[in-house]
């Protein structure tokens, strides 16, 4: 349940105590005898909460709850928006990140305990790229010119003529007026407001600027 009258829905529900669920959190609710699990998280910027049934064969039954629940609130089936994704810098595995990349390029430090007794498979190799700094970073890219495709394989950027990046994810966005686009960038250019160029499908060159995520400063 995604939206912003998802938590009223949701509570509605299953009670006022969702309301204080903290993001990335879950309480356990008891839903015709079995276990569910509402959990505060979402692949959209405007937030709700997904539910984790334990019996496949209530799913029917939490979806008509859900429905009559909501029908003053106008629910409606719904799914990811690529544009609001990128809008809001949400990250999709296989286009933004792999397992070449580590958390601290892809601007997941907060989720690192590096200053912690924690121990976990990996913090050695964390702590000396949080020491030495990440060599690449995502970052937002505004990219000029008529609406852009999406981007279905990464796109090159250049400066100087010199690869200095790759765009990951590309669409044309309606509140802004513009293509905006998520990249890894190279240190050297990961400031904002530095202008670099992308190679687009067609052989289209475009002139961009990196920008801040996520792109809510460039709303005008």
């Amino acid at each position: 349940m995604q939206g912003p009258r998802a938590e009223e829905l949701v509570a509605r529900v299953f009670g006022d105590e969702v309301r204080s669920v903290p993001y990335f959190s879950y309480i356990e609710r008891d839903f015709h005898g079995r276990r569910l699990a509402v959990a505060r998280s979402g692949y959209s910027k405007q937030g709700g909460f997904e539910l984790y049934l334990d019996d496949s064969t209530l799913g029917a039954a939490l979806w008509d709850t859900l429905w009559d629940a909501g029908v003053d609130l106008e629910v409606a089936p719904g799914c990811p928006n690529l544009i609001e994704r990128i809008e809001a810098g949400l990250l999709s595995y296989g286009n933004e990140m792999t397992r070449e990349n580590n958390p601290l390029e892809i601007n997941l430090d907060r989720f690192c305990h590096l200053d912690s007794e924690i121990e976990y498979i990996g913090r050695s190799a964390l702590e000396k790229i949080s020491a030495e700094g990440p060599n690449q970073r995502m970052r937002g890219l505004l990219i000029e010119g008529e609406r852009c495709p999406p981007c279905a394989k990464p796109w090159p950027i250049f400066a100087d003529g010199i690869k200095v990046g790759q765009v990951t994810s590309a669409i044309w966005s309606p509140a802004l007026g513009k293509n905006v686009g998520l990249s890894m960038i190279s240190k050297s250019h990961w400031t904002a407001r530095t202008p670099v160029k992308v190679a687009m499908p067609g052989g289209v060159i475009s002139d961009a600027v990196i920008v801040t995520l996520p792109f809510d400063n460039e709303r005008g």
